[in-house]
């Protein structure tokens, strides 16, 4: 799925930014950016889409995304009603691989720097102690004065390239470059699909969206995400499938049709083939951490 060029906004008297956001949700676009970005979820919980991944999101975890890797973080769907009061809070961070000068992530003590911006490519997610000493490190720097932001900044830099306290989120290192008619496209289809993914949706439907026959529509969506657009839809229906499990309020049968399978059978075929495990294995290893 083609992403969206977002322009990151410049404040000429930082070397890099960064943003304690309190919000109603984090948006819906796709996007990326040639900015290097940590992005600390204080508040939240929802779907992540980053490069080829969909998984959960949830409050205290810590992402970092290297450079023009497409992202978005949609939330759960009562975080877009209008008379809900619910927020989100975000700590991010945005940065360019060369912000502080291109000779100092080339001296010989930063050997590091360049090895974890490599690493970034593919997304972060960072765990245990590390992110812990993060998100101390991050919250001081929304309030630091000028010259401590940039040693708390070296200090996270630091941190994230030292630690093994790690999963990596793509298959693949996922860089796009989009053009304007097919990022429309493509997030009409996305934005749809999310709205819907409760629903029976048929290709008739879903390449009526797109202004494409079927046959077109499915060679073009194969085209753009390497997937079928079944395969993307059940992805998202499991995704919102393991948030409801760990949640733990309702029974995993009425999740299955919650979340837009039409047997119980059905349900377990997909999500033992893309979790790897039963949901009721994924609700007992969720529930015991």
């Amino acid at each position: 799925m083609k992403p969206l060029f977002h322009k990151v906004p410049i404040n000429i008297q930082s070397s890099f930014g960064i943003k304690h956001n309190i919000e109603s949700n984090f948006g819906k676009i796709w996007h990326y950016h040639p900015e290097l970005e940590l992005h600390y979820v204080v508040r939240g919980e929802g779907v992540r889409f980053i490069g080829d991944n969909i998984s959960n999101f949830s409050s205290g975890e810590i992402i970092l995304l290297g450079e023009n890797l497409p992202h978005t973080f949609r939330c759960s769907d009562e975080y877009y009603i209008n008379s809900n009061e619910l927020e989100v809070e975000a700590i991010v961070m945005q940065f360019l691989p060369d912000c502080l000068g291109r000779e100092l992530f080339n001296l010989p003590e930063a050997y590091l720097i360049p090895k974890l911006f490599e690493k970034a490519k593919k997304g972060m997610v960072i765990s245990g102690a590390t992110r812990n000493k993060l998100a101390d490190l991050m919250k001081q720097a929304t309030v630091a004065s000028q010259m401590e932001k940039v040693i708390l900044f070296l200090s996270i830099l630091n941190l994230l390239a030292e630690t093994d306290e790690y999963e990596p989120i793509t298959s693949a290192y996922a860089f796009y470059r989009s053009n304007e008619s097919d990022t429309i496209r493509l997030n009409k289809i996305y934005s749809y699909t999310l709205t819907n993914y409760k629903k029976e949706i048929s290709l008739e439907e879903i390449s009526s969206i797109s202004h494409l026959s079927i046959t077109s529509f499915c060679r073009y969506f194969k085209l753009m995400t390497k997937k079928t657009y079944y395969d993307f839809l059940i992805e998202i229906r499991i995704s919102h499938a393991c948030r409801l499990l760990v949640e733990d309020k309702i029974p995993t049968e009425v999740i299955c049709f919650d979340c837009g399978f039409n047997n119980v059978s059905n349900f377990y075929r997909h999500f033992k083939k893309i979790a790897g495990m039963t949901p009721m294995d994924y609700k007992r290893k969720y529930l015991l951490n």
